[in-house]
Order: C-alpha cells, then sequence, then structure tokens
C-alpha cells in the first residue's frame, strides 16, 4: 500500500469522454457532479487516440491531448471547471499499447514503418525483429489483394490506408515499392498466426509498448505526469497491467513520478487471490462487484439452474472444462502468434511440442497471470494439472517449468503476458458467451461457479478490504462489464423463480427454436434482463454475443444462415404479439423485486470500504449490455431535473423513474463527502428474528447500511415479522425517509416499510443537501 498523502478521493464518477461528448461538455457536469455528492471525475483516457475514437483506448499520441476532445485549451477548462465546483480528476491512462489502426495518425509507429529497426522508435514497441519484415495484416483476403495498392503522395495507398515509403526504395510499380519496405501487408487473417509483434489481446490494430525501458517510460508519460504535476490531476487508473512484461516495475516507477496520486489498476482477481504488494491504492474494483452482486443472488437456486441447463443444452454441466476448453482454444488460435514466438524461447524442445505443452500451461493457469518471482503456487497448479491432462507431455512441461521458475529467463517474462490475454479471451470473451446457467453470474471479476454470497462471506471480504485497501475503487457498472448492474440486478430475481423460470423460458424455446439452445437461453435471460429494450439494441447484442461465442457463427466467419435464424427470434419477440405480452408480462413480474436488489447493491456498494466509482446514468435505472451498448448518450438534463425535485423534499417512490436509486445515491455520497469520519470502520451488525437472513447490515463507525435480500422469498415467507437489529446508538435518523427511531432495537418491518435500503445515523442534524 502505498504512503503518500493524495487528496481525498471519496467518490468518482466515470465519463465516457469520446468526441461525441467532449471535454466541454464533460465541463459542463461539473455542477451537477457536485450536487450528486461526487468527489472526482473519472474520465475516459483523454490523449490523442486513433481518428474517431469512442472509447481513447488507441492513444496514437501520448504527447497530447485529443483535438477531437477539444485538446489542451478543452483539458484546461475542463479542469477548471471542476475545481470551481470543488471537485477533482482522476484519468484513465494506456501504457500497455497504443494505437496503429491509422498509421498516420501516430507518429512513432509511422517512424517505425518507414526506417525499420534503424528507427529512433524500433524499441517503443515489442517487435520480434528477427523476422525479415513486420507483417501488418491488412488485406483482403484474396491471392490478389495487392493488385489494388496504388502510389500517391510518396505514400503506399491501400484503399483508405496509407503506408511511409522507405528512403531509396520509390520508383516502380506499387507492388515492387512494397516489397523493398520494412513492412508486409499481409491477409488480415494472417494477423493471428504469424504476427511479429505483441498486440492487446487478438486485436491487430494496438501494439504493445514497452514501457519496461525507462525511456520509452518517460516519453508516453510525460504529458500525464505533467498534468499531475501541475496539480490538475489527482488520480490515475491504470488499464491492463497484466499486459505488460513488468507491472511491479511499471508500478514502483509510476508511484516514485506521482508520489501523492490516487492509483488503482485495472487488474481482475479470481476468487481467493489477492492483489500484489504493489505501490497502489487499490484495484478498480472487479472483486468488489462480485462480492457485491452475489449477495443478492439466492445459492439454494444453484441446482435448479444446473438441471435446466442441462436439459435445455442436451449436455452435462462443467464450468472447470468449458473453461480449459475455450482458453485452450485460444491459445492455439487467436494467440497463436504470441505462443509461437514463446515456443521459441525453449530450443531444447521441438517447436511443435512446445506450443502444445505451453497452451496446455496456460489453458490450466488458474488465474490471469503471475508476477515472478512471486505466484509459484500458480505455477505449480498449472503444471500438475496440465501433466493430469496431458501425460504425453512430461518431458516438455518439466523443460518448459524450468524456464519459467527462473524468474530472469525470457518465457517467466513473457509468458505471464501471454496468460492474462488466454484468460481474457477464452473466458470473458467466449466462455461467458457459452455457458449461459445462470447469466447475471457470467461478469468480469466474478465466476459462474460461485452461485451467490452469503453475508457472513461477504463480511470477510469487507473486512478484509477495510484492513488492506481501504482506499481502492468500488463498482458496479464499467465500460467493460457485459452488462449494467441493474440488468444484473433484475437477473438475480429469477435465481428465486427457478421453476417458473425454467417453464417460461422452455416454452418460450420450444415455440421459437433456435439451432443454438445455449445461445438461445443467454438471449431469453438477457430479453427479461433488459425489457424494455429497443429492438435495434437487442439485435446488435444477439449478434455480438453469438460471434463471441463463437460455436454457431463468429467474427472471422460469419455464418448468415445461422445468423438470420437469429434476427429472427429477435424479431419474433417484437411483432409476434403474444410473445410481446408474454415477455413483457414476465418482465413485468419480477422488476419490483430487481428495483429492490438493485438499491441494496448500489447503498452496499456506495457505503462499504472503498471509493466507490458510478458509471455514468447509473445513478437511474439503466439497462444497458455489453460495449458499445454501455456507451450510449446520457440524459443528464432528466437527472438533474430529479435531483432537484427530491432537494426540494420530495420523498420519491421506488418506481420506473429510478428517482429512488438517485435518491439513495445522492444522500449516500453526500454523507461520505461530508462526514468521512462516519465510514472509517467495519463491523457486520447482526440480524435477529425469522427472516434475518433477508438482512445484510453494517456499520461503518458511525453509519448503520441496511439491506434486503432475496425480497420476493421474503413475501412468500410472510415479510420481517419480528425480525430486528440494533443499530450502534440509541437514537437514530434513517437518512432516506428522516425517520428517527430510539431504545436498543429497530424492527426491520418499520426500517424498511418505504424502501428496501436505510442508512442510519445518530440523531443530530446532519446537511446533506
Amino acid at each position: 500500500m502505498p504512503t503518500g498523502a493524495y487528496p481525498r478521493i471519496t467518490a468518482t464518477y466515470r465519463v465516457q469522454v469520446r468526441p461525441g461528448f467532449d471535454l466541454d461538455a464533460t465541463a459542463g457536469l461539473a455542477g451537477y457532479l457536485a450536487d450528486l455528492g461526487i468527489t472526482h471525475l473519472y474520465s475516459a483516457p483523454l490523449l490523442t487516440a486513433s481518428p474517431g475514437s469512442a472509447h481513447g483506448y488507441d492513444v496514437v499520441d501520448p504527447r497530447a491531448v485529443n483535438p477531437e476532445l477539444g485538446g489542451e485549451a478543452g483539458r484546461r477548462r475542463l479542469v477548471h471547471a471542476l475545481r470551481e465546483a470543488g471537485l477533482g480528476l482522476v484519468v484513465d491512462i494506456v501504457p500497455n499499447h497504443a494505437g496503429v489502426a491509422v498509421p498516420a495518425a501516430n507518429p512513432a509507429w509511422w517512424d517505425v514503418l518507414r526506417r525499420g529497426r534503424a528507427s529512433a522508435y524500433a524499441g517503443w514497441f515489442d517487435i520480434d525483429w528477427s523476422r525479415p519484415r513486420l507483417l501488418l495484416p491488412v488485406l483482403a483476403d484474396t491471392p490478389d489483394a495487392l493488385a489494388d495498392l496504388k502510389l500517391a503522395d510518396g505514400e503506399l495507398r491501400y484503399h483508405e490506408h496509407r503506408y511511409p515509403i522507405a528512403d531509396g526504395t520509390a520508383g516502380g510499380s506499387p507492388r515492387e515499392v512494397h516489397d523493398r519496405q520494412h513492412y508486409e501487408l499481409v491477409s488480415w487473417r494472417r494477423g493471428d498466426n504469424e504476427l511479429g509483434y505483441r498486440r492487446f489481446f487478438a486485436v491487430s490494430d494496438l501494439a504493445g509498448l514497452r514501457v519496461e525501458d525507462p525511456e520509452v517510460f518517460a516519453a508516453t508519460h510525460a504529458e500525464i505526469l505533467r498534468w499531475v504535476a501541475e496539480g490538475d490531476v489527482d488520480g490515475i487508473r491504470v488499464d491492463h497491467p497484466d499486459g505488460l512484461r513488468d507491472p511491479a516495475g511499471y508500478l514502483d516507477r509510476l508511484r516514485a513520478a506521482a508520489p501523492d496520486a490516487w492509483l488503482v489498476v485495472e487488474k481482475i482477481l479470481e476468487y481467493g487471490e489477492e492483489l500484489p504488494d504493489w505501490p497502489v491504492d487499490g484495484t478498480t474494483g472487479y472483486e468488489s462487484l462480485a462480492a457485491i452482486c452475489g449477495l443478492f443472488v439466492d445459492p439454494a437456486a444453484a441446482g435448479d439452474f444446473t438441471v435446466l441447463d442441462t436439459t435445455l443444452t442436451g449436455r452435462p454441466t462443467s464450468w472447470p472444462s468449458l473453461m480449459h476448453r475455450c482458453k485452450r482454444v485460444v491459445a492455439t488460435t487467436l494467440l497463436a502468434a504470441e505462443l509461437n514466438r514463446l515456443a521459441l524461447l525453449v530450443p531444447e524442445v521441438p517447436p511443435e511440442s512446445a506450443r502444445a505443452a505451453l497452451a496446455e500451461l496456460a489453458a490450466c493457469f488458474p488465474v490471469y497471470r503471475g508476477y515472478p518471482p512471486h505466484g509459484a503456487r500458480h505455477l505449480a497448479m498449472a503444471r500438475s494439472e496440465a501433466g493430469r491432462r496431458r501425460p504425453d507431455l512430461t518431458f516438455t512441461l518439466d523443460a518448459i517449468t524450468a524456464h519459467l521458475r527462473d524468474p530472469d529467463d525470457e518465457l517467466a517474462l513473457r509468458f505471464p503476458q501471454f496468460t492474462g490475454a488466454v484468460m481474457a479471451k477464452g473466458v470473458e470473451d467466449t466462455a461467458y458467451y457459452r455457458w449461459t446457467r445462470f447469466v447475471a453470474l457470467n461478469e468480469v471479476g466474478g465466476s459462474p461457479a460461485q452461485f451467490g454470497v452469503p453475508p457472513a462471506e461477504f463480511h470477510r471480504a469487507a473486512t478484509d478490504r477495510q484492513a488492506h485497501w481501504p482506499a481502492g475503487m468500488t463498482t458496479l457498472s464499467t465500460h467493460d462489464t457485459k452488462r449494467g448492474e441493474d440488468v444484473r440486478a433484475r437477473l438475480a430475481v429469477l435465481a428465486e423463480l427457478p421453476g417458473d423460470w425454467a417453464r417460461q423460458v422452455r416454452d418460450w424455446m420450444a415455440r421459437e427454436p433456435l439451432p443454438d439452445p445455449s445461445l438461445a437461453h443467454l438471449l431469453w435471460q438477457t430479453a427479461v434482463g433488459a425489457w424494455p429494450i429497443e429492438r435495434d439494441r437487442l439485435h446488435a447484442y444477439a449478434e455480438k454475443a453469438a460471434r463471441e461465442a463463437a460455436t454457431s457463427t463468429s467474427w472471422s466467419d460469419p455464418d448468415p444462415v445461422f445468423e438470420n435464424a437469429l434476427h429472427a427470434l429477435v424479431d419474433s419477440m417484437y411483432d409476434n404479439p403474444e410473445l410481446h405480452a408474454e415477455i413483457t408480462g414476465f418482465a413485468d413480474r419480477i422488476t419490483p423485486a430487481g428495483w429492490s436488489n438493485s438499491l441494496g447493491q448500489k447503498l452496499v456498494q456506495l457505503a462499504m470500504p472503498g471509493a466507490p466509482d458510478t458509471y455514468q446514468g447509473t445513478e437511474l435505472w439503466e439497462n444497458s449490455l455489453v460495449d458499445p451498448d454501455n456507451r450510449r448518450p446520457v440524459d443528464f438534463a432528466v437527472r438533474r431535473e430529479l435531483l432537484d425535485r427530491l432537494d426540494g423534499g420530495w420523498r420519491p417512490p421506488v418506481d420506473a423513474s429510478g428517482a429512488a436509486k438517485l435518491m439513495v445515491v445522492s444522500r449516500t455520497l453526500r454523507l461520505r463527502r461530508d462526514r468521512p469520519g462516519l465510514f472509517t470502520g467495519y463491523r457486520p451488525v447482526p440480524v435477529h428474528g425469522p427472516a434475518a437472513e433477508h438482512a445484510v447490515a453494517f456499520d461503518r463507525g458511525g453509519v448503520t447500511v441496511v439491506a434486503t435480500r432475496l425480497p420476493l422469498r421474503l413475501a412468500r415467507g410472510g415479510g420481517w415479522g419480528s425480525t430486528w437489529l440494533s443499530p450502534s446508538v440509541n437514537d437514530v435518523t434513517e437518512l432516506f425517509t428522516g425517520r428517527v427511531y430510539s431504545g436498543g432495537r429497530v424492527l426491520l418491518a418499520e426500517l424498511l416499510a418505504d424502501y428496501p435500503v436505510a442508512l442510519l445515523t445518530r440523531s443530530e442534524p446532519v446537511e446533506t443537501s
């Protein structure tokens, strides 16, 4: 943990700054965010990205603010607006890779293409210079694609793509000029197998950077660190540290350069995995997301959903087997170029055997990556499992493991970068779309095999967070989550109705069959979780999910027959009056309990240990799905209007407006900002009585948090009855209703009569507006 004293960051609000919502538009939110209770705006990357980039993670020039966002002048206006409103700024940075889709937009990459290894920037990128030419997989997959090359203005042109020409290589036909360059344009299909530079996952348009080199670090971080030094930035969010060659060394250097900054890393931890002892304040909070959302899922339904999935798909259910299979396929196909590069680092064994053993080790690796010399137990687990699965590779596995146990070995340094990519692409982007038993659990940082989180387990995690990472970020939604927090909250209700859901989805799937029943189950869950959802959004999601699953269609080889059937199914949901009414009716039935879950998980996230982030727009109900759906424009005018009504004394009902969620967000965040001393500890608060299992309660050192869980089962059991708890003091005020409670016991039937959540403070005047 860090020792620096950064400005107090109580709560952040993530804004997807982009060309359609630039720095000036973001600056216009400052007053609203201050009123909401936020202390720091948390922006998407601001440095110059590929032209038209909607996300900013494809930085092409780290020396300047993206002109499409408003440039340096826009950044200064944003900082001024934030400071005027009493807010700070947290920025997202991308050290792992750079955008190379438009070479002319990236001066360093352009120079490398022009000069090859002689370029001053040759050491910036993680390129295998033993290859004769740098492959660029951009051509159509046809034998005569190079016939479309042209020479214009001293450049090679391929349709809209532009490439430099090395000095002294001009003259002749476009093909002849091309053959004399330091690069070779090849079919887009060759990228996965033959690429000579490390990529971000399987994205050839993102080339890996060598920030382990101090000169590269200095050049790519100078602008960000200038902002920090000038006091314009209070915190830094580090994207994808698992892609780096030496995450610990990188973070040491970053901490030394920004000793007082709040520093969080986008590190995804598996269950039971601990964050390495890095000089950071914590992660971006995916592990908190998994624990919080799991609180509102009924573990008792696991068996019912396993049976349902088995009968729907016709196959036995095994998450570990599916995960292993998907990881191994990714390792040997999408990431084959990286695998081939690793195999050459084990010269004492045949390349084919080395590739097979490395792929098996990566498929068996239990976490995203190790951090040599630490994490030996993860390697031991992978070696044991790989040996069990492939005893024929024993000799090769032993040889490779010997390399991996030497922290200075090149293979030991590169293999962790590979396993992280294998996990991300194999699990997050493949297995999560194939394993559809209960998709509320298929989320970054979670595990579909972990069916629900009992309160005692949550309390242990929260206590540990308070002890070790009290300043780390917590979250429920991000630009990378597979579905928004409110969609997951509504889907959690299905675990309280396993029989009803099984009957309903079987009926729908029988009437509207799809040749991929697993994907069909995912789609039906998505529909009821996000309903009502615009038709075009559901079409886009269905197509992306099907291609990610890659069972009946794929990105590289779309199957038009299957995709037509898929889109026909989506259309039936809207055009078949009977079916449309049934979907609407089922969604309406589970929505109130979903709202209860949404309020509960939001209050828990905002009040638990850590600095809570609110993803743009999620202060109201928000039914977003996976990106780019979750980057849709947000109607901030509606949110401002509702917040003004709340501040005028309105106590909203829990209804479709989402105002009740805005009330919970604003009142909780204001309390954290204005009275931080109430949030300095963590203690589970016991709940007593017949419905005790339906409440989760904890004390933060002066404020007591109460949330309802499993609301349908609670109602079926007759409600709260005589269930009670004891606040930390005798006289308390409930912040959402204003009610005052005296004595040692508070009945939950009274406390939660209006809202399924409560926030109790000692009875004294509290200014929250």
